[in-house]
């Protein structure tokens, strides 16, 4: 089930891609931001009011670093925007992936941020290497 979910989350992140370079040519970065966040923060907010609010209770709990994950996802949103229309969907997800797997393999190796540590060895050291031609490849 959690390959599915990831999956999806697959999907979505390519299509919201390309929404957010229309919206980039269209209304500008910083506007469609803020048309995502908005859109994306109605919903939840909707979802939380139908769960009663969830477990917001526990937010004490979450370490205080926790809490930029929202101006991290307006840098997300706002990369992606930017780059899609200048770079093309295929090199700007390729990129943004590649740089994602390699962040989290020093997280996961280190154990940073609350990561259960989980030490590099060769078939992943290989595989961020094929990676490394992968953005190559794609993008040159």
């Amino acid at each position: 089930m959690a390959m599915l979910i990831a999956a999806v989350g697959g999907m979505a992140v390519a299509i919201q891609a390309q929404f957010m370079g229309l919206m980039d040519r269209s209304v500008g970065n910083i506007e469609g931001v803020f048309i995502t966040y908005c859109g994306g923060g109605i919903l939840i907010a909707g979802l939380m009011l139908l769960m009663r609010g969830g477990n917001l209770g526990e937010w004490r709990s979450v370490p205080w670093y926790a809490f930029t994950s929202g101006i991290l996802g307006l840098i997300i949103v706002g990369s992606i925007g930017f780059s899609v229309p200048r770079l093309g969907l295929v090199a700007s997800l390729t990129i943004l992936v590649a740089i994602q797997l390699l962040v989290g393999a020093v997280l996961d190796h280190f154990g940073l941020l609350g990561a259960v540590p989980r030490p590099l060895d060769l078939p992943r050291i290989l595989g961020m290497a094929v990676l490394v031609v992968g953005i190559w490849l794609t993008i040159r």
